[in-house]
């Protein structure tokens, strides 16, 4: 299992910031080992974050995102105390769910 992603929710003026740091190793399945080998695709495919339980992102990503991907995205509507769960699922079936509390 990956490490916890850090979330931080803020609220500026009517809308909600969140920021979130991934830990994900991200590899494209083009990159070479020391021995010759192709070291296999592994990357985070889906993306999706809810307030309160109510979807608002959904993204789809593919192998050319980086190593410990940073995301920010805007939340119209979140209020301080609300929670923001952020959701990944990469192309090996795993997957991490985090959450935080607007601030």
């Amino acid at each position: 299992m990956a490490d916890p992603m850090r979330i931080r929710a803020q609220m500026a003026g009517d809308k909600a910031t969140v920021r979130v740091l991934m830990s994900h190793e991200m590899e494209t399945g083009l990159r070479k080992a020391a021995d010759g080998k192709l070291i296999p695709a592994w990357y985070i495919q889906d993306v999706t974050a809810k307030l309160n339980g109510k979807q608002v992102l959904s993204a789809q990503w593919g192998p050319s995102v980086s190593k410990n991907p940073f995301l920010q995205f805007s939340v119209k509507g979140a209020k301080a105390g609300d929670k923001i769960a952020v959701t990944w699922k990469d192309n090996k079936g795993e997957s991490r769910t985090d959450e935080a509390t607007v601030s």
